[in-house]
């Protein structure tokens, strides 16, 4: 059994100063760490790197060299037994399992970012996508969010949306 935390979007310093307690704490209670991108702040994930059991990332559009030269744009891991992938975008919400399905094939589960917007939903070859959404930058969502959840042989469960409190 592995526990997972999904986190995407963080944009510190930008968004703000620090990553919120309560996912600091997630953090400390995870097996593996999943952020599909968008840190902007190198020193986000060298903190995330030292204070994570396990750290697997990818970057975003809006992260520079430094972190580009740290981690991949696409991720693939198999943790648990679930064949995970990771990646930042994925566009347009219309049509996403359909190109998730193409661009992705032999993952059970695909993580990713960008639109600040929690998504879980299967595509019709059964590739499970989830999106965290961001526990720093809600924009229009109602809540900061992120994702818990455990991998063990070869499935993905407990999987839970968090919701942070309103700043």
């Amino acid at each position: 059994m592995v526990k997972l935390l999904l986190l995407a979007d963080t944009h510190v310093p930008k968004r703000a100063r620090d990553l919120p307690e309560p996912v600091w704490r997630a953090v400390d209670q995870a097996d593996v760490v999943l952020h599909a991108g968008d840190w902007v702040d190198l020193a986000t994930f060298e903190r995330l790197q030292e204070r994570a059991a396990r750290l697997v990332g990818v970057w975003g559009n809006n992260d520079g060299p430094e972190l580009r030269e740290r981690m991949p744009e696409v991720a693939r891991e198999t943790i648990g037994g679930v064949r995970l992938g990771m990646v930042h975008e994925t566009g347009a919400a219309a049509g996403r399992e359909a190109r998730m399905d193409r661009t992705h094939p032999g993952l059970d589960v695909l993580v990713f970012g960008h639109s600040h917007i929690p998504w879980d939903s299967t595509t019709p070859q059964g590739l499970r996508l989830l999106n965290p959404g961001s526990p720093t930058d809600r924009r229009r969502q109602p809540y900061c969010t992120y994702v818990t959840a455990v991998a063990a042989g070869g499935r993905l469960t407990d999987v839970e949306l968090l919701r942070l409190p309103r700043r």
